[in-house]
């Protein structure tokens, strides 16, 4: 969405900000599904103009994380189980795709944050954050940022919009049943080997490590569902 001329950059720039403060809201079952979405509460609770957040709350009702009924308010999206194999039909393809686009063209700074992703996951690893405390939060936003970053190393804005959209709809399936699916910190932190592949640029096994994340993904959730 353009932001209007007389708003200038920084009205889109806030507008940016106030969708990606409400959308890990939405993906982490912070606001949790069929609840009511109020545009005045949320921008006092964010610091933001009604403006921004109106502006973002369309764009999350174009991404299918809320939805807006005449006269009765706007809600949180249900999560639908037929939903599952919709989004899978769509990663199977695309995830793949995008590691190994990410392989073959990330510069120096996209490999630069790669890596330091990588010595994340490996920190991670070493303090035993599995499951902890928070419900795996730190995790989950750790998986999300490993995402974000692979998919903006394509360099193929199209994709990475593309790709955020349905990983923010596989996320918030996985937070839904998180109580009762296997290690979270398993499922994240087989990025690890994704991530030196696609800075090693090996553009195939990236291809292949991604399908089978996918994959495993899938099977996972279908396992307690």
């Amino acid at each position: 969405m353009t932001s209007p001329a007389v708003a200038g950059q920084s009205q889109g720039t806030l507008a940016d900000q106030a969708y990606r403060a409400i959308s890990d809201r939405l993906v982490t079952l912070q606001i949790r599904p069929g609840e009511p979405v109020n545009d005045e509460r949320i921008a006092a609770e964010l610091g933001f103009g009604r403006t921004p957040v109106r502006e973002a709350l369309k764009r999350l009702e174009h991404e299918r994380l809320i939805i807006a009924y005449p006269r009765r308010g706007t809600f949180a999206t249900e999560v639908q189980i037929a939903d599952l194999g919709h989004i899978s039909e769509v990663r199977q393809r695309l995830e793949p795709l995008a590691a190994a686009l990410a392989a073959q063209r990330a510069g120096e700074g996209e490999r630069g944050e790669l890596s330091r992703l990588l010595a994340q996951l490996a920190k991670a690893t070493d303090r035993g954050l599995a499951d902890v405390t928070d419900g795996g939060t730190d995790l989950i936003r750790l998986d999300m940022s490993v995402h974000r970053a692979i998919y903006a190393a394509t360099r193929n804005p199209y994709l990475e919009d593309t790709m955020i959209r349905y990983d923010n709809l596989a996320t918030r399936i996985w937070c839904l049943f998180i109580d009762r699916l296997p290690s979270l910190a398993g499922h994240v932190h087989e990025h690890g080997p994704l991530l030196r592949a696609i800075i090693d640029r090996d553009a195939d096994k990236a291809e292949a490590l991604a399908a089978g994340h996918v994959e495993g993904f899938e099977t996972a959730i279908r396992g307690v569902i």
